[in-house]
């Protein structure tokens, strides 16, 4: 369904969106682009400015919203999902995966409280899918599933700081509205990039409000008159890949773990009971090194193009990797974030079809998370097993 929005001045859609970096050709929008919202208001480049400014704000109509409620819902999540929800307070924000018993990525989504349960806000596509999952997995508990299709969203990007406001937000006196966990490493959990003070996107929090369908045209010209810009979704899209920000576009399905995106961060909960796939989360931060490792790319190549996301990346004529997201920014031209091998060099030179490309390092080679012995699942276990040595050489 296309959105309201798409009747703004300069809309251009995601279907077919001519000109999108100020050139005669270029190539369609990737697959996993949505369809339905502005890809760009005319400017790519001065949308996404604005944007990382606070001075716009992206339609983001396309997203799926479920809406769980229930007197189980919050213990009911926590032991599906990587995340810990159950002190969640009506207004707080989360980020939440669900694995597959190996500890692959199938789903990722915002979690914000409710009154009621939880909203959980995922990208284009996945709603239906884990709803099924969801009820596949409700038994007895009191929960209900809900897609929300009477809801919609606006992204903003704002200072990271709590104490900040701007002009056009909040927009309510109770206003739904998520906040982006990303970069901070939230508590029982680990890095496998830089530390919060040292990640690029420090400083920068991307917020989502959430809103009735019904009131997203009132609520842009509110915005209008108030000053703000409308930023594209290749703006918002162009904002993540250059935040290191991973999305489930980062991830090849069945094959794909959370450490290698640096995601334990702000979706993995490291001591919180079981939950699917959590035997292999724990093994890889206890004893093992992640196999590949999220990279920041600087691409050159042809001013017409973008090489497609999912190209194979090759160094000296080997696969090293697969490319995830494309974008062009504002200041740094042609980047992308895409999965390497591990142990592959930080100097290696990449090709990837007619680009060549240089890397940025996000995930650490060394391929270790930063949890501290103690702060590893089954600490107190292993705590316990010395105790009882200790026991046992006393005796």
């Amino acid at each position: 369904m296309n959105s309201d929005l798409l009747q703004l001045s300069g809309a251009v859609g995601t279907q077919a969106a001519p000109h999108l970096f100020g050139v005669p050709t270029v190539v369609n929008l990737p697959a996993h682009f949505p369809r339905g919202v502005a890809a760009h208001y005319g400017s790519p480049f001065r949308e996404e400015r604005a944007l990382r400014t606070g001075g716009a704000f992206t339609d983001l109509s396309c997203l799926d919203i479920l809406d769980i409620s229930g007197p189980d819902t919050l213990s009911w999540l926590s032991s599906l999902s990587t995340q810990d929800v159950q002190n969640l307070r009506p207004g707080d924000s989360s980020e939440l995966l669900f694995l597959d018993p190996k500890g692959h990525i199938e789903y990722a989504a915002g979690a914000l409280a409710s009154e009621s349960g939880l909203l959980l806000l995922l990208d284009p596509g996945y709603g239906a899918s884990l709803a099924d999952f969801l009820l596949s997995m409700r038994f007895m508990k009191r929960v209900e599933i809900v897609e929300r299709s009477d809801l919609t969203a606006l992204g903003y990007v704002f200072p990271d700081d709590e104490s900040a406001t701007h002009q056009g937000y909040p927009p309510q006196p109770e206003p739904l509205i998520w906040r982006d966990p990303w970069p901070h490493t939230a508590q029982k959990s680990a890095t496998y990039g830089p530390e919060d003070a040292r990640h690029r996107a420090c400083g920068i929090r991307r917020v989502i409000e959430i809103l009735a369908q019904e009131n997203l045209t009132a609520r842009a010209a509110q915005l209008l008159k108030e000053g703000l810009t409308p930023a594209g979704y290749v703006a918002w899209e162009a904002l993540r890949i250059s935040l290191w920000r991973p999305s489930i576009k980062e991830v090849i399905p069945g094959h794909t773990l959370p450490h290698e995106l640096d995601w334990l961060r702000s979706a993995v909960h490291l001591s919180k009971g079981c939950y699917r796939g959590q035997e292999a989360v724990a093994k890889l931060v206890n004893l093992g090194r992640t196999p590949r490792r999220l990279t920041y790319l600087y691409l050159e190549g042809p001013d017409d193009s973008l090489p497609a996301p999912g190209s194979e990346i090759t160094s000296e004529g080997k696969t090293v990797g697969t490319l995830m997201s494309v974008s062009r920014t504002w200041e740094e031209g042609p980047v992308a974030l895409a999965l390497l091998t591990r142990s592959l060099p930080a100097s290696s030179s990449l090709e990837i079809g007619k680009f060549l490309a240089s890397q940025e390092v996000i995930v650490a080679l060394d391929g270790k998370s930063s949890a501290s012995l103690h702060e590893r699942p089954g600490s107190e276990l292993r705590l316990l097993g010395g105790l009882r040595r200790g026991e046992r050489k006393l005796l």
